[in-house]
């Protein structure tokens, strides 16, 4: 009897599709991962579907967002941790595309930012997952995220370095701004991700 007047504790709409997005990131980053070890067009075509979902589940989210009265925490957090997840994907997306139609192949520096970033997003989406039960462990994760945000930043600046090292004909120089703009797209996921980070930890200073 216990059982039947017990009150079950009413899910939270926004985190569920939170939790969504951020693993539909983690998805997303693996498939890019996977497309830096094998330039194959099933690959880039799973990045972009992976960002197409996850566009649909933002969708849901900010109309959710502006039907709602009363959010479980403040409408600015949820609408800033929403935006930033889905740039990270945004950014794996574009940098498909551009290695695509620039005819980049993939380096060693393209494979450990990559990689990195993959690991950042599997931080993120712990985060989101932890934020309501343990903010504490949701902030810790957070924290992981951005370390790895500042190691991209320096294989980033350190790609760069290598880059404009020894710049030989024009068709290097052509080269080079190619590979300049993929590293970049990526250094920019990295930012988003370390803004969702603080996305996180705003949340989890407001809840304690």
């Amino acid at each position: 009897m216990r059982k039947l007047f017990s009150r079950r504790k009413k899910p939270n709409r926004f985190l569920e599709l939170l939790v969504q997005q951020a693993e539909y990131t983690v998805h997303g980053m693996e498939a890019l991962k996977e497309y830096m070890k094998e330039q194959d067009d099933t690959l880039a075509e799973r990045v972009s579907r992976i960002e197409s979902e996850a566009d649909e589940v933002r969708r849901i989210l900010i109309d959710e967002l502006n039907r709602t009265f009363v959010t479980p925490f403040d409408r600015e957090d949820i609408f800033a941790l929403s935006l930033t997840i889905d740039d990270i994907l945004d950014y794996a997306e574009s940098t498909v595309d551009e290695m695509v139609t620039l005819k980049v192949e993939p380096n060693h520096y393209l494979e450990r930012m990559v990689s990195l970033l993959y690991d950042a997003a599997v931080e993120i989406y712990r985060g989101v997952e932890r934020l309501e039960d343990h903010p504490n462990v949701a902030n810790d994760h957070a924290v992981r995220a951005k370390a790895l945000e500042n190691r991209v930043e320096s294989v980033y600046r350190e790609a760069l370095a290598d880059l404009f090292q020894d710049p030989g004909d024009l068709k290097d120089v052509m080269g080079i701004l190619k590979l300049r703009e993929i590293y970049r797209h990526l250094s920019n996921a990295a930012d988003r991700g370390d803004q969702a980070a603080n996305a996180i930890a705003d949340i989890v200073v407001k809840w304690l």
